[in-house]
């Protein structure tokens, strides 16, 4: 039965490590520009759509595949943007999106280790993003003027975007309008040029380029989105911002990437031409200049959202203490990252002087790509699980999610699979480094709610099926009190479990006195005392009358469905008062067809050799042995008992039945395919249960089977067998007293 107490609220900021401090946190310490839907969002968005790509690639793509291979390029590149503009639409409509755009999106929807894993690399991509379009429009720059420097002007260049951008972002926005205007005036000057004389022949056509690889080249054109969601703090209401600009911006880019290559499918008839020169925009335009100059701001604009991105994306990497938090630092009535700004630079310029950028430009790609297909699985996610927190003004089918992550992971793996690993391989190890520090945040995600869709349609499953002997896993309920006084049992019960069935581990408190906030301190507390001995396991705690009491009710009620412990495990008691509440609950047990592990242990532990041997005692009655021996099993298989040795034993009293009794057992252990050792033991004494203090001394555990109650025994007339069950065993080593109860046929899991 979950525990539905309430829990003791914490304080943020008494924890440390703390996720970010709770009189900063991310994307709430300023109010920032407070721009609008055309200024913050699309403007950015559009100018890094209308990009290199469009002036330098198209004409290659339509020459390579035909106009109509090239309007589908184009009709499912740009799908993948307006599906992933949807889902950022229905995920700003239902938060309120600080500064960070698809880090903070991200990590606050599926935790902070996942928004590390993709906020990390996604400010790197950002960041030599800068350098990368800085770069290009150095080289035509280069191109035009030979005797200048490649490095010298690209440098140049970045220093005087990084002034733009450290002053105020609300200056750089304002020189984007400029660039956006010569966009615009290239854009016409292409519609109302004219056609172009083919190229003179004799000259061999280039090899064409496959379909898929055409695709690749083309695909970074729509991915500008990226730019106006990082401005997500700069905005005055994201919530009607993000999704108007985005979805304009993807819609914009599609009607100018669709009229392109028609209109000059009609203007260039030569497809070598169009393949060779990449300024064929230029030979085709009115005034062939307004296209350099579009190219100009075209780079210009995409290195300026880079670099407005990266020092956000950073700030609240820092404000969420993923990354010192000074880097978090913001100035001015627009709290401006500064030095995050001059970081992202001095990675940008450290890109120049480096080179390799054609190798880089593949993995940004990636990590782009991986950011969209997150956003378009966590808007999916929400919708499927329908949370009562899910309430987003625009919303979206579920299928439109898992169509976007889908196409984001087939086009990274088309684009290059190499880096397509090496971007999972990345992203991976940044979510396991942030998950081993344990940051605490202060926001819900959704990473419950997709756990909890799980579990609802598997428990649905599995209430319709029944465990049997090739299925049968443990489920064990530990009755052990406070774990760190019994730690033996809860030891006992993880080494069976290992990670092949549940571990449940409860603890009964007194009634009198008891507060609910004390039941949660303690539930803590024992949480805490598993987690730093690594038993992965689930608590519950509870008030009750007396211990014994305690025990009925768990036994009788704790459980959800199917998954209902099947086995339960605890200390034996001692003392001659509690042995028929004891009895009483041992009957009661096995009636509800729950198996039954009594756990008897030394004061002492034994020495470390003893772990070397697990004896199992089969007294050939095949429903107790065949569970003592899959918990025996189980045991030689965990870490803890690993390499131990296990003995099969039976006693006989007739010497001529030995060979045949070992025989058996030999055929048994072959046949089940598991290890160990058959033993046959004489009766030379008059009670057997010297013989097995006997054989096992120095055994690190004794598996032995106990009598079921009969049908119609009373909890007294039980008593007094489990007070003889105790003297009998009173000088053997730490031992398990075994009462099998499932309608399962246990020995068959051997066979």
């Amino acid at each position: 039965m979950p525990d539905l107490l309430p829990r003791k609220p914490r304080d943020p900021a008494a924890e440390a490590p703390a996720a970010q401090s709770p009189s900063t946190p991310a994307g709430e310490t300023g109010k920032g520009y407070q721009f609008g839907t055309f200024k913050g969002v699309f403007t950015p968005s559009i100018l890094t759509v209308l990009g290199v790509v469009m002036y330098l690639r198209f004409g290659w793509v339509l020459g390579n595949v035909g106009l109509p291979l090239t309007l589908l390029i184009v009709t499912l590149a740009s799908a993948i943007t307006f599906l992933t503009g949807l889902a950022i639409a229905s995920i700003a409509t239902n938060m309120r999106v600080g500064a960070g755009g698809a880090y903070y999106m991200i990590s606050r929807s599926l935790g902070l280790e996942a928004g590390a894993a993709i906020g990390i690399p996604l400010f790197f991509a950002q960041a030599l993003g800068i350098a990368f379009y800085t770069a290009g429009f150095a080289e035509s720059i280069v191109a035009l003027v030979p005797a200048l420097p490649f490095q010298a002007v690209a440098l140049a260049t970045l220093a005087g975007l990084a002034f733009l951008a450290y002053r105020s972002a609300d200056l750089a926005l304002r020189s984007q309008f400029v660039i956006m205007a010569l966009v615009v005036a290239s854009l016409v000057s292409f519609f109302f040029g004219g056609p172009v004389e083919p190229a003179a022949a004799g000259a061999a056509p280039p090899a064409r380029a496959s379909f898929w690889l055409v695709f690749a080249i083309f695909f970074p054109a729509v991915t500008g989105i990226e730019a106006g969601i990082a401005m997500s703090g700069d905005l005055k209401n994201p919530a009607r911002s993000l999704p108007l600009g985005t979805l304009g911006a993807v819609a914009t880019g599609y009607a100018i990437y669709i009229a392109i290559p028609v209109f000059l499918s009609f203007q260039v008839r030569d497809a070598g031409l169009l393949m060779t020169d990449p300024l064929i925009m230029r030979q085709v335009a009115f005034w062939g200049d307004l296209i350099l100059l579009g190219l100009w701001g075209a780079s210009l604009s995409s290195a300026m959202g880079s670099l407005l991105g990266a020092p956000r994306t950073l700030q609240a990497l820092a404000r969420d203490g993923i990354v010192p938090r000074f880097l978090g630092k913001g100035s001015g009535p627009g709290d401006d990252p500064r030095v995050a700004t001059v970081v992202a630079c001095l990675l940008a310029g450290a890109g120049l002087l480096g080179g390799g950028l054609d190798f880089i430009a593949p993995v940004l790609s990636m990590f782009f790509l991986t950011s969209y297909g997150l956003l378009n699985a966590i808007s999916g996610f929400e919708t499927l699980i329908g949370s009562p927190s899910w309430r987003p003004t625009f919303r979206v089918a579920w299928g439109f999610g898992a169509a976007g992550a889908l196409g984001c992971l087939a086009v990274m793996l088309m684009i290059n699979a190499g880096a397509t690993l090496v971007a999972v391989a990345v992203t991976g190890m940044v979510y396991f480094l942030t998950g081993r520090r344990r940051l605490r945040a202060h926001w819900g995600d959704i990473r419950y709610g997709v756990l909890m869709l799980a579990v609802q349609n598997l428990l649905y499953r599995l209430a319709a099926k029944r465990p049997d002997e090739h299925s049968w896993r443990p489920n064990i309920l530990v009755l052990s009190g406070v774990p760190s006084t019994r730690w033996y049992l809860v030891e006992l019960a993880d080494a069976m479990a290992h990670d092949r069935g549940f571990l449940t581990v409860a603890t009964v408190l007194p009634e009198e006195g008891i507060t609910a906030r004390r039941l949660a301190a303690v539930h803590d507390t024992v949480v805490d005392y598993l987690r730093k001995h690594r038993v992965p396991a689930l608590v519950k705690v509870l008030a009750a009358q007396s211990p014994m009491r305690g025990a009925y009710r768990l036994v009788q009620n704790y459980g959800f469905g199917p998954l209902v412990p099947n086995t339960i495990l605890l200390g034996e008691t001692e003392r001659e008062g509690s042995f028929s509440d004891f009895a009483n609950l041992i009957l009661m047990v096995h009636r509800r067809k729950h198996n039954m592990v009594v756990v008897r242990q030394r004061p002492l532990d034994p020495p470390a050799h003893a772990f070397r041997r697990i004896d199992v005692w089969w007294g050939r009655e095949r429903q107790n042995a065949g569970f003592m021996l899959t918990l025996g099993y189980l045991l030689s298989t965990s870490q803890q008992w690993r390499g131990a040795q296990m003995f099969l034993n039976t006693v006989v009293a007739n010497p001529a039945h030995e060979a045949k009794i070992r025989a058996e057992l030999n055929a048994f252990i072959q046949n089940g395919r598991f290890d160990a050792t058959p033993v046959v033991h004489l009766l030379d004494q008059a009670d057997v249960f010297s013989t097995i203090r006997e054989r096992s001394a120095g055994s690190g555990m004794v598996f032995l089977g106990i009598r079921p109650p009969d049908e119609q025994e009373t909890p007294e007339d039980y008593a007094g067998y489990y007070r003889s069950l105790l003297a009998s065993t009173e000088d053997l080593p730490p031992c398990a007293l075994v009462l099998a109860a499932e309608d399962i046929e246990f020995h068959r899991i051997f066979q």
